[in-house]
């Protein structure tokens, strides 16, 4: 089987389904993406990815290549895993990578082959797919199209692939569904060999379509909800986290993803919402997810929610244009828009980092791990290589990414540093208590 683009997506499902014992062929474009991997790199940030990679290399199962003759030669089953990001002129999805890599792949095909979509798309993309392979494959070969939507956790992506909490199937022949039921007989039989369930959902190409942009926007919307409590919570004294741990007791409602803070991030989840808005409008329904774009504000205004507090707690006034915070020194822990990444595509913690530094701050940052593509996005602040560098002489600490290592940091051994012991814990992720406790001027997000 290949993977047609390998990129995050493209690239864990390539590892992962070599570690499950298939043949995988990886195809991108990108000829400095394909030369590290074929070197046993993976050009981002996944933990235990490395290791998967350069064991399937050296037992022969695994290759890159930058050929679609050579995807084309090489596969049966076919998965298109190309990025599908927010169009620059409207807030649509970008479909043009998924033309060109069907265009060129059907193009190339010599066989009966199976082109299954992964890619997040609008619905109606399926069967514009299986146009374009009437307009490019040879017509004999009979090619199809079937679809499969990805769930993938950056930072949870290697089981999320080999341990999947669902499968959705669409296709449209037995043909298609023997092709889809053997390119995954791997996961079945690894939860077979651990005595669990893969559930499969089959179902028609349209509902394979939505399910993951509704699944996101699902997400989207109760974390907006409740950092919408968080704001609530500050203006009459409450605690969301009390508030988030009493309602999620409710079986209906549950405990995940109502951790107030500054939003949510990264490339999926922001660009999804705004994509499944606009296609609802292009198909008449647009008032049906109108409630996504107060989901998308609630989301935005957070981030602002901390440079405002940073001004308050600097004793700076916030005008009609923002606070002036020239002259203070502001260290940042948190670069990626959530940890066990080095993404920080719309990451909320380099959002606010931009605030803070166009408000005339001396900013120092500091992430395990997505430091050097920070530097791509905001090349005019200072980069650490450690909280003990980042933290002298500042007048404000703010943690923006919920890493492990920050959640664990001493509070004790870290109070000498700055020349303020004055915190603003942007994901309700440190211990309040702990590090009051420890002289810390502790403010969290919904928090008295």
């Amino acid at each position: 089987m290949t993977f047609v683009g390998c990129g995050y997506l493209g690239a864990t499902y390539a590892i992962c389904f070599a570690e499950l014992g298939y043949e995988v062929l990886g195809i991108d474009v990108d000829s400095d993406k394909i030369a590290k991997l074929s070197g046993g790199e993976v050009p981002f940030h996944e933990p235990g990815l490395d290791e998967l990679l350069r064991s399937n290399l050296a037992a022969g199962r695994l290759a890159f290549t930058t050929s679609f003759n050579e995807a084309a030669e090489f596969g049966d089953v076919h998965f298109i895993c190309v990025g599908t990001p927010q169009r620059n002129d409207g807030m649509s999805a970008d479909l043009s990578y998924v033309e060109q890599a069907v265009s060129k792949l059907a193009a190339a095909l010599p066989r009966k082959a199976l082109i299954v979509g992964k890619s997040t798309v609008p619905a109606g993309t399926a069967t514009w797919v299986q146009q374009l392979v009437a307009k490019h494959a040879d017509p004999d070969l009979a090619v199809e199209v079937a679809w499969s939507p990805e769930f993938l956790q950056e930072g949870h992506a290697m089981e999320d692939v080999l341990r999947p909490n669902r499968l959705v199937l669409a296709y449209q022949s037995a043909w298609a569904g023997g092709m889809l039921y053997a390119a995954h007989k791997g996961v079945f039989d690894l939860a077979a060999a651990e005595e669990r369930e893969v559930p499969v959902v089959t179902c028609d190409f349209a509902t394979a379509e939505l399910v993951k942009v509704a699944a996101n926007s699902f997400l989207a919307t109760k974390i907006s909800f409740i950092n919408a409590m968080a704001e609530i919570c500050e203006v009459t004294g409450a605690d969301v986290t009390l508030l988030a741990r009493a309602i999620g007791h409710d079986p209906r409602i549950g405990q995940r993803y109502l951790q107030a803070g500054i939003g949510f991030g990264g490339g999926c989840l922001p660009k999804d919402i705004r994509a499944f808005q606009a296609r609802a409008q292009e198909l008449g329904a647009g008032e049906s997810l109108r409630f996504l774009h107060e989901v998308d504000l609630i989301n935005q205004r957070r981030r602002n929610r901390v440079l405002k507090l940073a001004a308050h707690l600097l004793d700076r006034s916030f005008g009609p244009a923002g606070p002036d915070l020239s002259g203070a020194r502001i260290a940042v822990l948190g670069a990626t828009f959530k940890p066990n990444t080095d993404d920080v595509r719309d990451a909320p913690a380099l959002a606010v980092t931009t605030l803070l530094a166009n408000a005339g701050a001396d900013v120092h940052v500091y992430d395990p791990a997505g430091m050097d593509n920070a530097r791509t996005v905001l090349p005019d602040v200072t980069y650490h290589t450690s909280i003990a560098e980042a933290l002298p002489d500042a007048d404000l600490v703010c943690v923006l990414t919920e890493w492990t290592e920050f959640r664990n940091a001493d509070p004790t051994a870290l109070a000498h540093l700055p020349a303020q012991q004055v915190v603003i814990d942007g994901r309700n992720c440190l211990d309040a208590a702990l590090w009051t406790a420890a002289g810390w001027q502790y403010h969290g997000m919904g928090r008295p």
